[in-house]
């Protein structure tokens, strides 16, 4: 049932008026990203290569646990040494999987227009996910609906610079848990036509997963089309699980990609060391890259991480810290020695409002992360709390940070060189561009020009209420979302999913626990 907001939106105008509105915001998706910026890179060859043989050492010698009996057959079905749930493996075998990892690919959005290309130089912003609470359009911090993630999911469709909607943004906390999925995926898929992600939160729920996105775009489309991205979670140290490879099994066979992710809290569940911190998580996530190629060769996948580290005053995650940073560029230094592309996360915080620690917690994270040269720029919207709260003000300032992220990412235009050069012998000494033909031609694409941001005179700031910033991106979200229209899907294809839903809603019992059976 609709909100009183969101009836009021709906009967300001109509269609008519949201067109004329949306008129207003140049809402079309930004292409990928193409980051020409040099990465960072603060490893020499040497050291490359120091990280590499310590964690070749860590696969041999001190092993991975997968406990799943079905991922253990596959490891010794292929000569690797299997002591109980320990798999020791051999360098040999782990170089020879992860070569055929593609370096690059394409993901195919519902709408051709959103095509993305993952690897390389080309890169993607996703919003974040997995928050249990929200800050709303009144900026209060409460428990969300399924209403407010399909808000999040417009609000990401109406953002030129975030690529996909991603998935659970937000927990739809008036959904059975063990169905929850079911409407997530559909949430992503009805609200916008960029990519999205799958819900990895059991094999039988990513299966599901799966099962929608044949129905959206065809069974076959699949077998050679990636459509989504799964994330597979590793427990550090050195610990896969079952319902995290299950949900693998699920998208590698059906060729989707997945993040493998090692959860790394440095100092707690890592040396508290950053090279050898570094040397940890690299062994963690070639174990589970590798175990993709055992399930299907040649199947895409994404070198992943969560990156923290822990206070020693508290045992709290941090964000924005020096070795974070400096983790992100070695990672992203080992990932691009094995030729394999790689996730990051971004915009963390660790504040409790969208205030200055946010700010500055968010803009060091997103200037490491661009200069690692990372392909998958994952939690870049909303991220506040550690990840305990998604923020609406907070969501649309991020997404305007990464517009300008992608400005920056082209590097300079030469374009108008000579031309520019031409307007300094016609100012001469003294004189100002402002009526010059050249900056009248190009005053509104020559530098970025925030939305978001005030740089009037503090007087006429006053004058128009002394709004601060976080008064302003939530009239700015209220903005966009009475411009939203809604990207229709296929009448067909919209009736197949939901009679899936439907029937999946009978067959699985509705409870507070992940489906693990049905």
């Amino acid at each position: 049932m609709e909100t009183e907001a969101a009836a009021k939106r709906g009967r300001s105008g109509g269609r008519a008026a949201r067109r004329s509105r949306r008129s207003k915001h140049d809402v079309a998706m930004l292409p990928g990203l193409h980051n020409t910026l040099p990465p960072c890179e603060v490893l020499d060859h040497e050291m490359v290569e120091r990280i590499d043989a310590a964690s070749m050492d860590i696969l041999e010698q001190v092993g991975v646990v997968f406990r799943d009996p079905e991922a253990l057959a596959d490891w010794s079905a292929i000569g690797a040494k299997v002591v109980g749930e320990r798999v020791y493996l051999d360098r040999g075998l782990v170089r020879d999987l992860i070569a055929t990892i593609p370096a690059d690919f394409t993901y195919s959005a519902r709408n051709p227009e959103n095509n993305l290309r993952l690897g390389g130089q080309h890169a993607i912003f996703v919003p974040m996910t997995g928050a249990p609470f929200l800050r709303d359009l009144d900026d209060v911090r409460r428990t969300p609906t399924l209403e407010d993630l399909a808000m999040f999911h417009k609000l990401a469709h109406m953002s030129p610079a975030l690529h996909s909607t991603a998935h659970h943004i937000v927990e739809p906390c008036d959904h059975p848990i063990s169905q929850r999925h079911l409407r997530i995926t559909y949430s992503s898929m009805k609200h916008s036509d960029k990519i999205f992600m799958g819900m990895t939160t059991s094999p039988k729920n990513a299966e599901d997963v799966m099962q929608m996105c044949a129905l959206l775009f065809g069974e076959d489309f699949l077998e050679t089309n990636p459509v989504t991205t799964g994330n597979i979670n590793g427990n550090s140290p050195l610990v896969w699980d079952e319902t995290m490879l299950g949900a693998m099994r699920a998208f590698c066979r059906r060729n989707q990609p997945v993040l493998c992710s090692p959860f790394v809290l440095g100092g707690a569940n890592t040396p508290a060391s950053v090279p050898a911190a570094v040397a940890q998580l690299n062994a963690e996530a070639l174990s589970a890259l590798a175990y993709t190629q055992v399930i299907r060769r040649g199947c895409p996948a994404i070198y992943g991480h969560y990156l923290s580290t822990v206070s020693m005053k508290s045992g709290a995650p941090m964000a924005g810290t020096p070795e974070i940073s400096l983790m992100n560029f070695m990672i992203g230094q080992m990932a691009r020695w094995y030729r394999i592309p790689w996730r990051t996360s971004n915009t963390l915080g660790g504040a409790k409002t969208f205030d200055a620690q946010a700010g500055y917690e968010s803009g060091a994270t997103l200037s490491a992360v661009m200069h690692s040269g990372a392909n998958y720029i994952w939690h870049s919207a909303g991220w506040n709390e550690a990840g305990m709260h998604c923020s609406v003000a907070k969501f649309v300032v991020d997404a305007e940070q990464c517009a300008m992220a992608c400005r920056m990412a082209e590097g300079p235009n030469w374009a108008d060189f000579d031309a520019a050069l031409s307007a300094i012998r016609d100012v001469g000494p003294g004189g100002h561009y402002l009526g010059h033909p050249h900056t009248q031609d190009n005053f509104q694409t020559a530098f970025y020009m925030p939305k978001l941001f005030d740089n009037n005179s503090i007087e006429q700031w006053t004058a128009e209420g002394c709004k601060e910033i976080t008064a302003r991106a939530l009239d700015h979200a209220r903005s966009l979302l009475d411009a939203y229209e809604e990207p229709k899907l296929d009448e067909a294809r919209d009736d197949a999913l939901r009679d899936f839903i439907d029937r999946r809603e009978r067959e699985i019992p509705a409870a507070d626990a992940l489906n693990q059976t049905y």
